[in-house]
């Protein structure tokens, strides 16, 4: 049973800016050394690793090795499902943002940013991955795409319907475990919602959810945006969604 003192201390592992910026960078679904996200949070490597070591003890990350290199990721999706969970829930303004902070559309501050952050900020909006899941504006397109066709049911309890299963299996080629609604002990769900924190709607997640992610991926349909979480569809992407899903990532609807 979770006591006061494992929410606090779980609580504490966030409760810094440093180790709240690795787990968010680490929600791309990938491994990264200490060097990369110590510059990622803009501290030194030995300040990296003093926080990357509480995360890691406190089962937040998983640690990987490789000859001389050390990898973390995250723990697990339930790790990443977490923090998802945590970013859709802020929606008011710091009243630490500082004095010259502005409010984004989302409710979040936005302090003085130049271009580039700017830039990056609506890569994210338009499309990313949330660990293992596609998100943002392209996520919830494909998930709502879905829906339409009778391939998922969002109003039954999320579950994808007997045609979705088929879908996948003929479509995509992936057989999919399970029946969705109630998954066996540690099986993640075939289907679950996961609260966008950019759009305030939900797109797809669970197995079929990194099923779908991974295919795009696979089939080139699906390309990273440097070295961060922002994705974006190829051109042989934009056809095949708009094939197979009649989401037009022009237009910015499903079928439009």
């Amino acid at each position: 049973m979770t006591t006061a003192d494992d929410l606090a201390a779980l609580a504490a592992l966030l409760a810094d800016r440093t180790r709240a910026a690795m787990c968010l960078a680490l929600l791309d679904g990938r491994a990264w050394t200490a060097g990369e996200l110590a510059a990622h949070a803009g501290v030194a490597r030995s300040t990296a690793t003093g926080h990357l070591h509480r995360l890691t003890s406190g089962g937040l990350l998983t640690e990987e090795r490789q000859g001389r290199h050390r990898y973390v990721r995250l723990a697990d999706a339930t790790v990443a499902q977490l923090i998802e969970d945590l970013a859709s829930g802020i929606t008011a303004p710091s009243t630490a943002a500082g004095e010259g902070a502005a409010s984004s559309s989302s409710g979040r501050p936005t302090a003085g940013r130049g271009l580039r952050a700017v830039a990056a900020s609506e890569a994210l909006r338009r499309g990313r991955t949330c660990y293992d899941h596609l998100a943002g504006r392209l996520g919830v397109l494909v998930t709502d795409a879905m829906t339409s066709r009778g391939l998922l049911d969002q109003d039954g309890g999320f579950l994808l319907t007997v045609a979705g299963r088929a879908w996948f299996a003929e479509t995509l080629g992936a057989d999919l475990p399970g029946s969705g609604r109630r998954p066996a002990a540690g099986r993640r769900p075939t289907a679950r919602s996961c609260l966008d924190w950019t759009e305030r709607r939900p797109h797809l997640a669970g197995a079929a959810g990194a099923q779908l992610c991974t295919t795009f991926f696979a089939n080139g349909w699906l390309v990273r945006i440097g070295s961060g979480r922002a994705v974006r569809p190829t051109p042989a992407g934009v056809t095949a969604l708009r094939d197979l899903l009649g989401v037009d990532t022009t237009a910015g609807a499903p079928g439009q």
